[in-house]
């Protein structure tokens, strides 16, 4: 018996001494280690310091650049703007997650998870089954799935086409700035932000999660709006849709598109790594302003253009981007209207088209004086604007300039806005992705996304 006692003693000696790591500082568990992997069809920026707003002469005398050196840290960027074909993956998406929930009524055991068969665990509500194929020419399908569809009176020579108006993808996030900043009371004492910005009577941290719900749709008839009085008829009616423009770039989308594309593409990885059961990496967002023309300069700190010279042609004379050069004539640089990405060089960063083709929207909101209360470590100038507040805090900022711009908007620090909500023919969007560490491989192979 005490031969037992001891054992016994010793063994719970050994497991306290392996449990505390002999009393040294081990932390709480050994961990798997992260290496993130190279997004498919992403350029490595690295961290560097430059001096912001500093380019050409300021045509319109506007005097919206002031020149100050700042940081910015390493991230990821698409190489080239989000094509139409990549956005209408968004598009499909939120059309058969919409498909899925109706035909979840009509056959809930397909369409349907409402519970984990291993653990015996219930969902409420159910997931949609994704894994289950959708017969749209089904008659029990074709019944149920009707009212997707325009109503008869609507059609075009009869012809059975989707609702656009009823895509709509909805998603939650939470307002840290909001939740971040400080109220002080009739003493002068600071009081945390969680609870000072609480409307009376919360007494949790709900107030600060938001909800959007944003039709995905882009406005095919901004070629119809933003020019009345031309002959753009064909582009309203095929730039998304047909073939021949799968690899141009998408335009139509407003800023909320833009960033509900964003959360989504983040939704979409998370969903295909938790399966994985593998570390996720940080979310897909729009960039910065300051993220977006050091990444636009591609190393060449003070020259005015993406490829590191003064001027808008090369040494043989050929334009470097798809703009308005010779006071209109639009085919000089080898296109009209928008051309397929990746039509011109990269910069020295390996992106392309950060000057010309489509202006791009940044993550900034707009205000003329920026630079002076921003940051030099990552600025940024946010404002999640409400539906009731004025137009002037609805305005965000677009850069690089576009096939119908004069060569001062492709200049780096050249600096513009449109509203939110607006959708033109000539804007478009690419995602970052903060880079969170080292990879596996010193010089991993890229994958790229670029079309021969």
């Amino acid at each position: 018996m005490k031969k037992l006692l001891f054992v016994s003693l010793a063994v719970i000696l050994l497991a306290s001494c392996r449990n505390t790591g002999n009393g040294e500082l081990i932390g709480v568990e050994k961990r798997e280690k992260f290496y993130q992997p190279d997004p498919f069809g992403m350029t490595y920026v690295p961290m560097g310091s430059y001096t912001m707003g500093s380019g050409d002469q300021d045509v319109p005398y506007a005097h919206l650049n002031n020149p100050r050196t700042i940081t910015v840290t390493a991230f990821w960027m698409d190489e080239t703007e989000i094509t139409n074909n990549e956005y209408r993956q968004f598009v499909y998406w939120v059309r058969d997650s919409i498909a899925r929930r109706i035909l979840g009524g009509v056959n809930a055991d397909e369409f349907l998870i409402s519970e984990n068969k291993k653990t015996g665990e219930t969902y409420d509500p159910p997931f949609l089954n994704w894994d289950a194929e959708i017969d749209w020419n089904k008659e029990e399908n074709r019944e149920a799935l009707d009212e997707m569809f325009l109503p008869e009176h609507e059609r075009y020579y009869r012809k059975k086409e989707l609702d656009t108006r009823k895509l709509f993808y909805e998603y939650y996030f939470i307002d840290l700035l909001a939740a971040s900043r400080k109220d002080y009371n009739q003493a002068g004492d600071s009081k945390n932000g969680s609870f000072a910005n609480r409307p009376q009577g919360m007494k949790d941290r709900s107030v600060y999660v938001r909800k959007e719900v944003i039709n995905v749709y882009p406005d095919t008839l901004a070629w119809l709006h933003d020019y009345a009085y031309s002959y753009n008829d064909p582009m309203s009616q095929r730039y998304f849709w047909h073939p021949a423009y799968d690899n141009y770039p998408v335009v139509g989308v407003n800023w909320k598109q833009a960033t509900a594309f964003c959360v989504w593409r983040t939704q979409l990885l998370e969903s295909f790594l938790s399966r994985k059961k593998s570390a996720v990496p940080n979310e897909f967002r729009l960039p910065t302003e300051a993220e977006w023309e050091w990444a636009a300069r591609g190393g060449n700190t003070l020259s005015p253009y993406p490829w590191g010279g003064p001027y808008t042609r090369n040494d043989k004379g050929c334009f470097l981007a798809n703009f308005k050069p010779l006071r209109g004539d639009y085919v000089a640089d080898g296109g009209a209207r928008p051309v397929v990405v990746a039509h011109y060089p990269a910069n020295d960063f390996g992106l392309y088209d950060m000057s010309g083709n489509v202006a791009e929207w940044c993550a900034d909101a707009w205000d003329e004086s920026a630079a002076q209360f921003t940051w030099d470590m990552n600025p940024t100038y946010q404002y999640n604007a409400k539906e009731d507040d004025p137009p002037a805090l609805k305005r965000k900022l677009i850069r690089g300039g576009s096939w119908k711009d004069i060569s001062y908007y492709l200049q780096v620090s050249t600096r513009s806005y449109e509203y939110q909500d607006s959708s033109k023919c000539y804007i478009g969007f690419r995602c970052i992705q903060d880079f969170m560490g080292r990879q596996k491989d010193d010089n991993p192979a890229r994958a790229s996304r670029i079309y021969n």
